[in-house]
């Protein structure tokens, strides 16, 4: 287990500093897969593992990392204990991974999180700088000490994962919508700094997903999480894994830019339950 740049954290969930070699290296290409103890991030490790990826898997909560080490050969996935806002801890330890093996051929930047639900006016400012420094820092800190490698070796793919936030509005989605809007940006931005050096940017816009995103969002209360999604049958992180692989299995000219996926009975605003049919209309 490599577990390094602990630091305060309100949730408790890095443990003591320590490091340790990265274990067998095995056939594959490398990525990268941040927030990878949950949600999408746990989906996509997994599914890369079992198509022959090796999978350095990045999350705070070492303990559902070594449970996920567990379920595949030795070597298949190195657990990464780091927290993606320490950009000292991340600068030690993720450029030395394009140094095992064939080096990272990919990176995901997964890790992300809401917090609050309601108007600007009433919203929680250290909510709004969790999100900042997860949504955005993370995914600069990430981006940042992995692209110079990738930039070296010509070649490699960074698939962040953005929201469809970022483009459809609704009440309560300010800051965290902002954060998935800069997202996108960077995406587009680095595809066009990044051309002629065989490196590939995507951005997958997940819709409504049944995780632990909204029982964040929510602080913790799973009856208005669960009533999120009454009426819809949500996107898996499954679902989610699959779209992400997608992108990174096309062949090297094709690069998807950007990707939506979403429900299929899902609004593109959060809070309309229901589409509007003709027979609502005909008196209109």
């Amino acid at each position: 287990m490599i577990d390094i740049g602990a630091r305060s954290d309100p949730h408790g969930e890095n443990e003591a500093v320590s490091q340790s070699d990265v274990g067998p290296v095995i056939d594959g290409p490398g990525v990268v897969v941040t927030g990878a103890t949950s949600g999408f991030g746990l989906a996509t490790s997994r599914l890369l593992a079992e198509s022959g990826w090796r999978v350095f898997a990045v999350g705070r909560r070492s303990g559902l990392l070594a449970d996920l080490v567990g379920e595949f050969p030795a070597g298949r996935i190195t657990p990464v204990g780091l927290d993606v806002r320490d950009r000292d801890a991340v600068m030690a330890v993720l450029p030395e991974f394009h140094s095992q093996g064939d080096g990272i051929a990919a990176l995901v930047n997964n890790a992300g999180l809401s917090k609050g639900f309601g108007p600007m006016s009433a919203a929680e400012p250290d909510d709004w700088q969790e999100m900042i420094d997860t949504n955005i820092t993370g995914v600069l800190n990430c981006t940042h000490a992995l692209l110079p490698g990738m930039i070296d070796r010509q070649g490699g793919h960074v698939v962040n994962v953005g929201s469809i936030a970022a483009t459809y509005p609704y009440m309560g989605g300010n800051v965290y919508a902002a954060t998935k809007a800069f997202v996108h940006q960077l995406s587009l931005n680095l595809r066009s700094e990044l051309q002629g050096t065989g490196i590939r940017v995507s951005c997958v816009a997940p819709g409504m997903a049944q995780t632990g995103f909204a029982l964040v969002r929510f602080g913790g209360d799973r009856a208005r999480a669960d009533a999120l999604y009454e009426g819809v049958r949500p996107l898996s992180g499954e679902d989610v894994a699959r779209t992400i692989e997608w992108c990174l299995a096309q062949p090297p000219h094709v690069n998807v830019n950007m990707i939506e996926v979403m429900p299929t009975e899902q609004p593109f605003a959060l809070g309309l339950k229901a589409a509007v049919r003709e027979s609502d209309l005909a008196d209109v």
